[in-house]
């Protein structure tokens, strides 16, 4: 047997059974692959030559099992910075009209034109940052036994520095999607969400359930209605209002979010779902496109995917901070919000390299870095579920 073990074997007869299988000379049948297919495996066999039975064999390649990775959210990212360590953000404050005195002058009677009506401000800040530090260690002569090249070499330490970089990505993509949760946490504690499986059944007149709306009768018909849904709460956000966000007492701040500033995470099953029955039966699918539309394969656990467990931070009337109920919520399908609302910045964003130990023969690279998340909930956002239950 010649599978994972260093010998050589002919394979004719497992080929010839295969081919005739696939060119259809032969019906499918049970197929013993194990004795041909190699495994990667942590044991490295030592074998000998077939011929003389005394020279080892050489390892002929090497391969570097390593890819570059992005991370997801990263359009959540405003811009990086190195100075500072306190953002803040001045909203203005909606203010009233007055009564025109143009139409009721009086005689003997002026009209001050000079009375005073100073802007009308609020200024909220984001504090904190989390620190990320992580280091790796480059060996400059200790594993050149190890590759049979300079080549080789070169390519195993691309790989490490390809790795690195992969677990700063993927600590990157865990921050936002923190911030992305506490936001989606916050709204729906605030009642900014829509529950669109309950509202179907309202305007239809139906008892479905998220598991019953699934079925072919029923699933083509809400996903339309889904979409339009979706796109009334798009068109209401750009609407001058103080809807779907944190009202702060005293302080009216009136927002609107154009459509090319909002921003759409979407379950990618429910997108694709969605995708499927909606733009399939469209001539031209681009009338169907919402502006930003980014897909998550899950919120917060991967064997969870439309669920989340988030006890959030959240803004209160008076504009200070409390710990908001914890919400554990399942159904969840989408968030849209404004630009503005979700965010993180990455600041002194650095890789250092320690002077060379002639010693140990070996240096180590830093990197360094502070993200700050971001979450303002006196912008607009509305969380998307299915059911309230």
């Amino acid at each position: 047997m010649a599978v994972n073990t260093m010998s050589v074997e002919d394979a004719y007869a497992l080929i010839n059974a295969l081919h005739a299988q696939v060119t259809g000379q032969n019906s499918i049948q049970a197929t013993d692959l194990s004795s041909f297919v190699s495994v990667a495996q942590e044991t490295l066999s030592a074998g000998y030559d077939a011929v003389l039975g005394a020279i080892s064999q050489v390892l002929t390649k090497t391969m570097i099992a390593v890819r570059p990775y992005s991370r997801k959210f990263a359009g959540l990212e405003f811009t990086s910075d190195k100075w500072g360590a306190i953002t803040r953000k001045i909203n203005f404050i909606e203010g009233s009209t007055e009564t025109d005195p143009t139409w009721t002058l009086t005689d003997g009677q002026s009209v001050d034109q000079y009375v005073i009506d100073k802007p009308k401000v609020l200024e909220t800040h984001y504090y904190g940052s989390e620190t990320y530090m992580d280091k790796y260690t480059v060996l400059t002569t200790q594993l050149d036994v190890a590759f049979s090249n300079p080549t080789e070499f070169a390519a195993f330490m691309s790989g490490v520095a390809t790795h690195f970089s992969n677990m700063w990505e993927q600590w990157l993509e865990n921050v936002s999607r923190q911030s992305l949760l506490n936001f989606m946490a916050g709204k729906i504690n605030a009642g900014n969400v829509v529950y669109l499986l309950d509202e179907y059944n309202t305007a239809t007149g139906q008892s479905l359930t998220p598991v019953s709306v699934k079925l072919p009768a029923n699933y083509a018909a809400f996903m339309k209605w889904a979409y339009a849904r979706v796109a009334d709460l798009s068109r209401a956000m750009t609407e001058r209002s103080e809807a779907y966000q944190t009202k702060i007492t005293g302080k009216p701040i009136v927002r609107h979010t154009p459509v090319e500033d909002q921003r759409l995470f979407m379950l990618s099953s429910f997108l694709n779902s969605m995708k499927a029955e909606v733009q399939s039966g469209a001539y031209n699918d681009s009338f169907l496109n919402y502006a930003y539309t980014e897909d998550v394969t899950y919120w917060q656990a991967f064997n969870d995917p439309d669920k989340i467990s988030i006890t959030p931070v959240q803004l209160k009337a008076d504009a200070t901070l409390e710990t908001g109920t914890a919400v554990a919520k399942s159904n969840i399908i989408g968030v849209l919000f404004d630009r503005d609302a979700i965010g993180y910045n990455i600041y002194q964003n650095e890789i250092v390299a320690s002077p060379y130990n002639a010693r140990g023969q070996y240096y180590n690279n830093f990197h360094h870095a502070r993200v700050q998340t971001e979450n303002d909930f006196t912008e607009k956002g509305i969380v998307l579920a299915l059911t309230a239950a």
